[in-house]
């Protein structure tokens, strides 16, 4: 546990040294909150604001995550990921370190936004509202930053990896109930947002907004959350001892 401190300890560094990052990092969910909360005419609820700070939390979630990858494909190209496998540490300290710093930079980044909606008007004042609303971010975090550190210890280079995330990034976002109701799509759209990952992350937070606890949803998230992480520690010991082979023959 001590070691994944350390590895996560390293990127928070690295990550606020780099105040460029910091800020453009927020920049997109910021817009879509203030140009389309607040300005987008709806009609199918009196308050948009509340109605898309969920799909915006989830949003900013979702970039921190697919943005996470990058970091271990840097660390692959240049060099650290060599080192670190030389440590005597258990090697899935590193992927561990790794997750807990996407999923801990992305709620960083989302208690920002949610700051923002706060003041511009959206009602996210009740306290257990906003603590069950961590819980989702979090397991959604380490759900989606599963994926990417596997996706990017398996390609070569850092811009197969920006390929891959531009292919999949508003794909996700926009085929899930961040801006509307499943009652307001046409009915293909409406399908493929109820088996989008997403979805159930907004949904979620959305139920809570009105009282309800929906534990179902956040259950089936954490097996997820669970079976990915298990799985692809799996698949990244051995990524990793094929990695390590390579680097070491370089």
């Amino acid at each position: 546990m001590r070691q994944t401190i350390y590895y996560m300890e390293r990127d928070f560094r690295r990550w606020s040294r780099g105040k460029v990052n910091v800020i453009s990092a927020l920049i997109l969910p910021a817009a879509w909150l203030i140009f389309v909360g607040l300005a987008l005419p709806i009609r199918f609820t009196d308050n948009y604001l509340d109605f898309i700070t969920p799909g915006i939390l989830v949003l900013t979630m979702l970039g921190a995550s697919l943005q996470g990858g990058a970091l271990l494909m840097f660390d692959k190209i240049l060099g650290f990921l060599q080192k670190f496998l030389a440590m005597p540490a258990p090697r899935e300290t590193i992927l561990f370190g790794k997750i807990l710093f996407i999923t801990f930079r992305g709620l960083i980044q989302t208690t920002i936004i949610l700051i923002m909606a706060i003041l511009l008007g959206a009602n996210y004042l009740n306290p257990l509202l906003l603590l069950q609303t961590y819980l989702v971010l979090f397991i959604f975090g380490v759900l989606l930053s599963s994926v990417m550190t596997t996706v990017a210890l398996s390609l070569e280079d850092h811009d197969s990896y920006a390929a891959f995330n531009s292919m999949i990034a508003m794909p996700l976002f926009f085929t899930s109930s961040a801006l509307m109701p499943y009652d307001q799509m046409p009915a293909w759209l409406a399908t493929i947002a109820h088996l989008n990952p997403v979805s159930y992350a907004i949904d979620a937070i959305r139920a809570m907004q009105e009282g309800i606890f929906p534990a179902t949803t956040i259950l089936g998230l954490l097996i997820g959350a669970a079976s990915v992480s298990y799985t692809h520690l799996r698949a990244h010991e051995t990524v990793l001892d094929l990695v390590c082979r390579l680097l070491l023959e370089k």
